[in-house]
């Protein structure tokens, strides 16, 4: 009987599977560059707001801290967003008649919320405590960098698994002690001088005969002086539960 398929079908045979693997390789691998993509995050698109409200005109040119409208930052899970009466315990003084504060006032004066539409909008089977992070050393600059300089608000940081995960495993690498958590131009001390006069500003115990000489080695030591237990942060019940 003769032979239905030739000796080079084989060769076509291989090559169609090797094909569709790769096929399915290079779409699992496009859809998640897609999906991760500033267009699909919408990573640096700021969301429609209430009120065009400027953290750079606030934070940076007046200097308030970001305790006063965050006001459940250091004591919640949420951070807390400026309500009504927050907003006017400065504008009953100032841009009392500004068209852009007429939200506010109607807020206000109808004793209505403010409704603010999130920036960063994690899923709901992520869990994630403020207060956690920021009693800790972990600054507002770390998750949302450049924030003080924007004028309207918008993700700077797609907050993947990985990316928490990274820092989860690695907390030197971004810890600062606790009194230096709100301020977003705090730079790591840049000889022993420097190290040795910030850490003693907080009230950090540390070796003279063994200042810490860059960010790593100072966040070891304040890794072991908040008593941080690196080992249980990459548990999955930290941030699902």
């Amino acid at each position: 009987m003769s032979q239905v398929f030739r000796r080079h079908h084989n060769t076509v045979a291989r090559a169609t599977i090797i094909s569709g693997v790769l096929a399915v390789v290079a779409l699992a691998l496009g859809g998640s560059s897609y999906t991760r993509s500033a267009w699909w995050t919408q990573t640096n698109e700021p969301p429609d707001q209430p009120v065009a409200f400027s953290h750079k005109h606030h934070y940076e040119e007046l200097g308030i801290d970001c305790r006063y409208c965050h006001w459940s930052v250091t004591e919640s899970a949420h951070s807390g967003v400026p309500s009504a009466e927050v907003c006017m315990s400065c504008h009953s003084q100032i841009w009392t008649n500004s068209p852009l504060l007429q939200p506010v006032r109607d807020a206000y004066n109808e004793n209505k919320p403010l409704v603010w539409n999130k920036v960063n909008d994690l899923p709901e089977f992520v869990y994630f405590n403020h207060s956690a992070h920021v009693n800790k050393g972990i600054s507002c600059a770390t998750c949302h960098n450049g924030i003080e300089k924007m004028h309207l608000t918008h993700q700077s940081q797609y907050f993947s698994m990985q990316w928490c995960l990274d820092c989860h495993r690695n907390p030197e690498q971004h810890i600062r002690p606790t009194g230096e958590v709100f301020n977003m131009y705090y730079k790591t001390p840049r000889n022993a001088d420097e190290m040795k006069a910030l850490l003693d500003k907080h009230g950090i115990p540390y070796d003279s005969n063994n200042i810490p000489r860059n960010q790593l080695e100072l966040g070891a030591l304040l890794v072991k002086h908040y008593n941080i237990h690196k080992e249980q942060l990459s548990d999955c019940s930290i941030c699902h539960r």
